[in-house]
């Protein structure tokens, strides 16, 4: 099998001033729904300090065949700086960096931030124009607030699982990060939101109340007004749709797969007469899209035997000659290698100590004159202590002295003590 196009290649652009370039985001999350604020935040420019235990990010821990692959891709763009924040003056340090930052990210479950003394009264009157972005699981209120919460309770409590799947089968999680990820997606638009309350209209900071849950949820549509509507539950179809229909993936003559969507009545008309089967489109049990839906099983029947003739090459060169949307269901390899993917960029190579070149998604979505850009790898642990906590006017010394006391670190992860030693 051809290995494709090769990857674009960059170095990182140390120089590049995206249009965020100004703002200050401190981030005390951890793992993904924290970071999937913070770097969408920097990769359009932000200066994203992550302010990490001795310990790290337990993201640091997602080891693939011994490399933090997760934290190279989550973290790039952001700068590390290793506070104990066990002891008072690290305590102090963090609130004299929030006089200088514009954002605050946390993930602690509620009330944990209070109990540090470091609550959004306490944040917001040493900046009161600071936006707090808090993500849990369950949000700050509730019944349910004070439940620990991953994105994999979320993502069944959300109403997706219970969508996904077969009818026969069990509901299915997504394999990814997917309530993480929204999580986090909602939460920079908001922070952004509140940014520019501060910024143009003059306002003070707020607190974004951010869960797993809500945004999720929201990304499922209309579930609610359709069950008000209807009264039915909407039973899992695999990849078939309730709402049109030709729907589906099908397999290809050489063990590939397709995707397709006819969801329009000129795309199911265009689709008939390519596979040779105009007659489908007066037929009385596929004529409108009703109907199709009705008889998704055997109209896939037809559409999947025409297909399965064919080679995954064979198929999209014919149906996008015959401009039917089609398209090929791939895996991380297949990716790689397409051409399409090469010239968007939507995948990038940027060096990386141990894999010598590492391949990431590029900075999504491309803008026309305020572009983001990948400037920097992710950080090692406490590694641009001295560069921020200068910045406070602290000296050598200082730095020295705070290092000798355990209140900031820097260096290799510190195994966190086992419930037996504390």
């Amino acid at each position: 099998m051809s290995t494709g196009p090769t990857l674009p290649r960059k170095a990182f652009a140390r120089e590049a001033r995206g249009p965020l370039d100004g703002v200050r985001v401190l981030d005390l999350s951890r793992v993904v729904a924290g970071n999937m604020v913070s770097l969408l935040l920097a990769d359009f420019g932000a200066e994203v300090i992550k302010i990490e235990p001795p310990e790290g990010d337990p993201l640091r821990d997602w080891l693939v065949n011994g490399i933090a692959a997760n934290w190279k891709v989550y973290a790039r763009n952001k700068k590390s700086v290793c506070l104990n924040l066990r002891k008072p003056e690290a305590k102090a340090l963090l609130l004299k960096l929030v006089t200088t930052a514009g954002i605050f990210i946390e993930n602690f479950r509620p009330g944990t931030l209070e109990k540090m003394g470091l609550g959004p009264e306490v944040l917001h009157a040493h900046n009161p124009k600071l936006v707090i972005v808090r993500v849990t699981g369950w949000g700050q209120t509730g019944p349910y607030r004070h439940k620990p919460g991953f994105g994999t309770l979320a993502e069944g409590m959300s109403g997706f699982a219970a969508l996904n799947g077969f009818e026969d089968r069990e509901p299915v999680l997504p394999p990814m990060q997917l309530a993480d990820c929204t999580a986090g997606t909602y939460g920079a638009f908001a922070a952004l939101i509140a940014l520019r309350h501060v910024e143009v209209s003059g306002g003070p900071g707020q607190v974004i109340d951010v869960s797993l849950l809500e945004p999720l949820f929201s990304f499922m549509g209309p579930q609610a007004a359709s069950y008000r509507a209807s009264g039915k539950l909407r039973p899992r179809t695999g990849s078939r749709s309730t709402t049109a229909a030709p729907r589906n993936a099908y397999r290809t003559r050489d063990g590939s797969w397709v995707c397709m969507s006819a969801s329009t009545q000129a795309m199911t008309e265009r689709l008939f007469r390519a596979i040779g089967r105009a007659d489908l489109i007066e037929h009385p049990r596929y004529r409108t899209n009703a109907l199709r839906v009705q008889h998704a099983a055997e109209l896939d029947a037809i559409i999947g035997e025409f297909i399965g003739r064919m080679t995954l090459a064979e198929n999209l060169e014919f149906f996008d000659r015959h401009e039917v949307t089609v398209g090929p269901i791939y895996d991380i390899s297949q990716i790689l290698a397409d051409p399409h993917v090469a010239a968007r960029e939507m995948v990038v190579e940027y060096p990386d100590e141990e894999m010598g070149a590492i391949p990431m998604h590029g900075v999504v979505p491309p803008l026309s004159v305020t572009p983001g850009a990948v400037r920097l790898p992710a950080p090692k642990l406490g590694e641009h202590n001295a560069e921020i906590l200068k910045g406070l006017g602290l000296r050598d010394e200082d730095l020295a002295q705070l290092a000798a006391h355990d209140v900031i670190y820097a260096g290799a992860q510190r195994r966190k003590a086992s419930p037996s030693a504390q």
